[in-house]
């Protein structure tokens, strides 16, 4: 249609009757004179409606989808981190509670041995140095740290202490092929050398080449002169192996030690040495479960039995 003077008083007049028509439609309510009109209307044009809803719904649908979509990621998001916490939260509850056990047992062990230690946490593994089974802790001369002290955990010897600094401090593992420490057997109280072989059991030589040695005997530190770098007690390892005595001077074992060199968390230093040699400190073995005591319960007399010996009693009287 072209922009003439005609097509725009038309456009007003329309304009005009929508109003008007808007105006009545208001005004009459439900009894609108224009509603027979709007059904008409709604009659004929419904169906386009709904098919142009059709078309455009998915597009409506898919928008919300994603909006929903964000919604619930977001939720899901929310969730996985929630559990995330949670699940550090219980593994580091776990840590803790292995901690304690670990603590207990290395205070239980310098009540024994009367020990002063100083608790650390191993920090690191292996150092610049040069040593193939080294850890570093976290404490140092700042902390009353100094060179050649003895290193234990609840178990029992870790190694010693080789290298200082004001927080932190390298200790040689028991297990060095550069380790040796002076042992003595549980019971018979022989001497010897160990030295560590790595991941393979500590090998001994026990300066007696005829001593009674068997499998499942327990060592523990000699002792070093004025408690350094060892001081005496501390257990060592058990005896897993046993070369033929050859009518050597002296005569090789293999021990399996106590500690779990791998496995290494909680430590500690010993800062004061024993008063006195506290002997063996190594824990008993496990005992064996004792059997339930066996109870034996006399048979129940019966009625005749019980009749006559009354009537036994009874004559005697």
């Amino acid at each position: 249609m072209r922009d003439t003077k005609e097509s725009r008083l038309l456009l007003v007049l329309l304009i005009a009757i929508a109003f008007a028509l808007i105006t009545v439609d208001i005004r009459g309510g439900r009894n609108s004179p224009v509603d027979g009109a709007r059904q008409a209307a709604a009659a004929v044009f419904g169906p386009i409606e709904n098919g142009m809803s059709t078309v455009v719904d998915p597009v409506g649908n898919a928008v919300s989808a994603i909006r929903d979509s964000g919604e619930r990621h977001d939720r899901l998001a929310r969730l996985e981190n929630q559990n995330a916490a949670l699940k550090a939260k219980l593994g580091s509850d776990d840590r803790n509670r292995s901690r304690l056990r670990q603590l207990d047992k290395m205070l239980n062990i310098a009540a024994e041995g009367q020990y002063g230690i100083k608790g650390a946490q191993v920090i690191a593994i292996g150092s610049a140095q040069g040593f193939s089974w080294t850890i570093t802790i976290d404490v140092g001369y700042n902390d009353g740290i100094k060179r050649d002290m003895t290193v234990l955990n609840g178990d029992g010897l870790v190694g010693r202490v080789t290298t200082v600094g004001p927080d932190a401090s390298t200790v040689l593992l028991a297990n060095d092929p550069d380790f040796t420490v002076g042992t003595r057997m549980e019971g018979s109280d022989e001497l010897g050398f160990a030295s560590g072989q790595g991941d393979r059991p500590l090998r001994v030589e026990l300066l007696n080449g005829k001593a009674e040695v068997k499998k499942g005997d327990r060592l523990v530190t000699f002792g070093s002169q004025a408690d350094k770098p060892f001081v005496p007690g501390v257990p060592v390892g058990t005896v897993t192996g046993v070369d033929p005595s050859n009518g050597g001077l002296t005569r090789t074992l293999y021990v399996t030690p106590f500690v779990s060199f791998t496995k290494l968390d909680v430590v500690g230093v010993v800062v004061e040495p024993p008063m006195s040699d506290p002997g063996v400190v190594v824990p008993p073995p496990n005992p064996r479960p004792t059997p339930p005591p066996r109870v034996t319960v006399p048979d129940t007399p019966s009625a005749d039995a019980s009749a006559n010996a009354s009537a036994t009693t009874g004559q005697q009287q």
